[in-house]
């Protein structure tokens, strides 16, 4: 029945490297979740969640994740954030892709754990990569509230750097590469991004850090972490997020999901369920 209704819907979780690297088929596509690191979860980042809340949702010794997305399309190699920059070049290397190989590099966001391996020592780490990041989120971090590290991540792709102004949840898409559009899903930061993927009739929804804590935010949409620029915005997003997955049947993938970091979602109780892919 699994297998029956991965044909279905033109999809199929197949291969898992120890637990750094999950291999998801979609359509012609295939999209390579990289594990950057995992490590204790941190219950404290949590907004408006009370020891009760925790107790009732959280697992002693819950996991965090970052991660990152390879995706190896027809004719092209695209590359999802670029996490801290360490473990995602050695799980590429796994994978038989170089940086050198990647065409497009995608950002959801501007922050660290999303952008520290673009760069190195003031030269680009991606030698032929355009990178990809919405207009507002590039003029808030280097323009209005800048931010260092990300100027000088950004510095080296002079010249390669196109910025786009990603569409509401239910206006027309604009593919930024084939088979790639941009959603905007605002308020973790001013500018932060969710990424479609379709192939075929086969859809995948990566939304960036909508969510940083799986275990009591499916069923708490409402609780935002400490993260969020605008947490009431980052709340209202994953709520619209959730339900447009839930109503379109389309699997999510996250930066914060723990392994394998892609599944399907259900609506359970007055909140939502996360099932894994196998």
């Amino acid at each position: 029945m699994k297998k029956m209704m991965c044909l279905l819907l033109g999809m199929a979780a197949t291969e898992v490297f120890g637990q750094s690297i999950f291999t998801y088929k979609l359509g012609s596509i295939e999209v390579h979740m990289l594990v950057e690191n995992t490590g204790a979860g941190r219950p404290q980042v949590l907004l408006g969640a009370d020891d009760a809340l925790k107790q009732r949702y959280l697992k002693p010794g819950f996991q965090s994740s970052t991660n990152t997305f390879l995706i190896k399309a027809p004719g092209r190699i695209v590359l999802v954030d670029t996490g801290f920059g360490g473990a995602v070049f050695d799980s590429m290397k796994k994978l038989g892709v170089s940086p050198g190989d990647v065409d497009a590099v995608l950002l959801t966001h501007l922050h660290g754990d999303h952008i520290g391996g673009l760069s190195k020592d003031g030269k680009a780490l991606f030698s032929k990569a355009l990178v990809f990041l919405a207009e507002a989120e590039r003029d808030y971090w280097t323009r209005v509230n800048i931010n260092a590290g990300a100027v000088a991540a950004l510095a080296p792709y002079s010249g390669r750097i196109r910025t786009f102004n990603p569409a509401r949840l239910g206006a027309a898409l604009t593919e930024l590469v084939p088979g790639i559009s941009a959603i905007a899903a605002f308020g973790h930061t001013p500018g932060h991004t969710a990424f479609l993927l379709q192939s075929g009739n086969a859809r995948l929804l990566i939304w960036g850090d909508v969510m940083h804590v799986q275990d009591i935010q499916f069923p708490r949409p409402d609780i935002s972490v400490s993260y969020d620029s605008d947490p009431a915005m980052a709340a209202e997003t994953r709520k619209r997020m959730l339900e447009y997955a839930v109503r379109n049947n389309i699997p999510v993938a996250g930066m914060h999901l723990v392994f394998p970091a892609i599944g399907t979602v259900q609506a359970a109780e007055d909140g939502y369920r996360f099932i894994p892919a196998k």
